[in-house]
């Protein structure tokens, strides 16, 4: 190849690769990986009711966040009184609803901090997977991007003092989720499911113990430079687990890691992956830790651990860049070095977070429970850039795809953002 085909080569790389960043399919919770990362640059820091490209009112209400496929956004939302959960496809040019389905579940009370539509959808070229919950059973179905049910599975309730709230996610061939018991109940068996994402046979099971404390935590991919891909849960129960997506075995545990019930979901820092964990509206710790290997050579080790109750409880974390940002259940924001845990900032812009934050072209932005959008400079020093309200409280995370941002609360859905 010539020089000069080199040089084209290379400005046609240069000139592309912000389009494909910018138009990433975001398919489950926090997006690629769960990791809450989007380098899109069209995402507005400070906006008005002029701006919204849309607004539109939800059949219903819940705390899910939206995933995107394309020109196609997929939430759910639910009726508690009626007992129904929805899945429904709206167009993300006019918000116009391309179709919905209504699934019921037995009647009970959540935590009122919890919902009927919880679990956050996952999606890929072919189809959309909704997990919904009860202490009666637990519906796991398929439908393509037309709202045809493909497939749909019923396994039994989750018996647990809040409610259920994990989601599911897709490796590969198939849809993975975790069905986690609390108490001492001797017919509630715990375990972590594969479903083989065409067809809804299972591929793998794998039993875990039920603890006092069921976790809420999503699983992530994590891709070591040697060996292949891990599949990492937290929990109570188990601390931090890695186990092979392909047979469903654990490949290693750090069972120490957690001390209390684990809501937020794994973070991946270079080489490091963290976690935390709380009780009672407070974090207690956050914990780093050096993964094994998937030979078994070498076993996992705690890189760090932070104890303090300032650390995050529901939230997950973002880290970007050798940085860690926290986003506290009583509103505290904090920059930590992720190799190290040292905190370098800590600041209280505005009120409580449930939701997570995601990172965006250098910004940090995260629904406060209030409904406010804060959004933060991604950097060592602490930089308030705008406080933009929803008008009504939010448990939920944004998501960011094709140059839009997507904002859920309780009952209406936001989009913002994009070229005009």
């Amino acid at each position: 190849m010539s020089k000069r085909s080199v040089s084209c080569l290379f400005w046609v790389l240069v000139v592309l690769l912000p389009l494909v960043t910018q138009g990433q399919e975001w398919t489950r919770f926090r997006g690629r990986n769960g990791q809450g990362i989007s380098y899109a640059k069209t995402i507005p820091v400070k906006w008005t009711e002029e701006d919204y490209n849309w607004k539109i009112k939800l059949p219903g209400g819940g705390h899910s966040s939206p995933v995107l496929w394309g020109d196609k956004l997929f939430i759910t939302s639910g009726d508690q009184q009626a007992g129904h959960s929805i899945i429904l496809a709206i167009s993300v040019s006019d918000s116009m609803t391309l179709w919905q389905k209504e699934y019921t579940l037995s009647k009970y009370r959540p935590n009122k901090l919890n919902s009927f539509a919880s679990a956050t959808p996952a999606v890929d070229a072919e189809n959309v997977y909704v997990l919904f919950t009860s202490p009666e059973e637990t519906i796991l179905a398929a439908l393509n991007h037309k709202g045809d049910e493909i497939w749909k599975r019923t396994f039994e309730g989750i018996r647990c003092q809040h409610g259920a709230g994990t989601s599911p996610i897709v490796v590969d061939e198939i849809v993975v989720f975790t069905h986690e018991h609390e108490g001492d109940g001797k017919d509630a068996n715990s375990a972590w499911f594969a479903i083989n994402r065409k067809t809804g046979q299972t591929r793998w099971t794998l039993e875990r113990k039920t603890s006092s404390k069921t976790s809420y935590s999503t699983p992530c991919i994590y891709s070591p430079k040697a060996g292949g891909e891990q599949l990492v849960f937290t929990s109570l129960a188990h601390g931090m687990t890695s186990v092979d997506p392909l047979t469903g075995t654990v490949v290693w545990e750090m069972n120490s890691a957690f001390i209390s019930r684990v809501i937020s979901s794994p973070v991946i820092a270079n080489e490091l992956l963290i976690g935390t964990c709380g009780d009672y509206g407070t974090g207690k710790i956050l914990t780093a830790i050096r993964p094994g290997t998937s030979d078994k050579s070498v076993p996992p080790v705690e890189a760090y651990k932070v104890e303090s109750s300032s650390m995050p409880y529901v939230p997950t974390s973002v880290a970007k860049d050798g940085l860690l940002f926290t986003f506290h259940d009583k509103g505290d924001v904090s920059c930590l070095r992720s190799a190290s845990g040292e905190r370098i900032w800590q600041e209280k812009p505005a009120g409580r977070f449930f939701g997570s934050p995601v990172w965006v072209d250098g910004k940090l932005y995260c629904i406060t429970v209030d409904g406010d959008v804060v959004v933060v400079k991604a950097a060592e020093t602490c930089e308030l850039l705008a406080i933009n309200p929803l008008g009504e409280m939010s448990h939920s995370t944004p998501a960011v795809s094709g140059g839009r941002m997507y904002l859920r609360t309780f009952s209406q859905l936001f989009s913002v953002g994009g070229e005009k």
